[in-house]
């Protein structure tokens, strides 16, 4: 990356430095410059993703210490670091590392010991991969909505229902999976740890989108778990899931934040070596100044994310402001500084195996999942009309 001097920022500690540049050293090695190529089987370069992701050490920062993490509790700034510094190098090891810390991040902030210690070290090992089931048909950013049920039968729960766009679908060992226990509205819903080979589960689609991720449709048929996979307390399903999400939502505008900085240098090296007109791109004000508004929305969107981020570490609860300020801002100037990169490039930024076309296709799906950017408007203005006008 051209410029890591915000890690001087007093937002991070030695721990965290020492982490940035260890998983930089490791991409540039691991990864180097060809992560954004085209993929052949997606399952099978997932899988092997994880693995090698584990093997390094990486997913450690996705799970607690005293089950095979790195933290003694989720870190946001460590999880921020990796998601930017894994994004600037490979959408796809981007993907594989986010979809273990927030498919197993419900568990690990409100799961029993036992489920805990059955799953979370798969987990940090990439033995087995994670799923976050909340999305449906008819209930994607308007949670309360959710319509699949899970109904007490003695010991068990029944599960009826479908999820959609859920990540890992199809090739995640275990799936967490929000449904409807008790009233309409926010208060009837719950979390279950459904393993991947439950009688019930099947994959009813697979989804292709334009940026090469595993998803599917998912359907739960008279799905049995026992009362033991109920994560939590019943009824509290809604406030787990917003609270994964304050976790892991600083993470989605860090990924975009890597897809930035790749996308700034990449347009950096072409203004600088392609001739045009007797000069360079980057001899012309109109290139230098495109560069120039790239540059500063990108320290922009680092300031949001990581005062986010140190926020949320150092104890201050919910912070749903500041993780919808950073990941709005952050996705969508992420948009825009890739667009113009493309720009830069010509008619090679629109060929298919370009790392600006690549990123195009990446940046596009951050601006909508884990809240819409619209939706993340709306939770900054509900925070500024709540705010005492004295």
């Amino acid at each position: 990356m051209a410029d890591t001097s915000f890690r001087e920022w007093p937002f991070f500690e030695d721990r965290h430095r020492a982490l940035a540049q260890a998983a930089r050293d490791w991409c540039a090695a691991e990864i180097g410059t060809d992560g954004f190529a085209e993929h052949g089987d997606i399952d099978a370069d997932c899988r092997s993703l994880a693995r090698k992701l584990g093997a390094a050490g990486w997913l450690k920062q996705c799970v607690p210490a005293a089950f095979g993490g790195a933290n003694e509790t989720l870190d946001v700034r460590s999880l921020c670091l990796m998601r930017e510094t894994l994004g600037y190098h490979s959408g796809l090891a981007d993907f594989v590392f986010a979809m273990q810390g927030l498919g197993s991040g419900t568990l690990s902030l409100f799961g029993s010991d036992d489920q805990k210690a059955a799953w979370l070290p798969k987990v940090a090992s990439g033995e087995v991969l994670a799923a976050f089931a909340l999305t449906e048909p008819e209930a994607g950013s308007d949670v309360a909505a959710l319509a699949m049920r899970a109904d007490r039968d003695g010991e068990a729960y029944v599960l009826n229902g479908e999820k959609t766009y859920i990540s890992n679908g199809g090739i995640a060992g275990f799936y967490t999976v929000f449904a409807r226990t008790g009233e309409d509205g926010a208060r009837g819903i719950s979390a279950f740890l459904v393993p991947a080979d439950t009688p019930g589960l099947s994959i009813a689609e697979r989804i292709e989108v334009i940026a090469p991720h595993p998803l599917a449709r998912l359907t739960l048929e008279h799905c049995r778990v026992p009362a033991s996979a109920l994560i939590g307390e019943e009824n509290a399903g809604f406030k787990y899931a917003m609270a994964t999400l304050d976790v892991f939502r600083s993470t989605v505008a860090a990924a975009a934040l890597g897809f930035a900085r790749r996308a700034l240098d990449e347009a950096r090296h072409r203004a600088q070596s392609r001739e045009l007109f007797g000069a360079t791109l980057a001899d012309m004000p109109v290139v230098q100044s495109q560069l120039a508004e790239m540059a500063i929305d990108i320290d922009a969107a680092a300031l949001l994310i990581y005062r986010a981020a140190w926020t949320k570490d150092t104890g201050a609860g919910r912070v749903s402001r500041e993780a919808a300020m950073a990941k709005f801002h952050a996705t969508e100037t992420a948009q825009a500084t890739i667009d113009k990169a493309v720009q830069i490039f010509g008619g090679l930024g629109v060929t298919k195996g370009s790392v600006p076309e690549a990123l195009y296709r990446e940046i596009r799906a951050l601006r909508i999942y884990e809240g819409a950017s619209e939706v993340q408007k709306l939770i900054i203005a509900r925070h500024i009309l709540s705010e005492d006008a004295s």
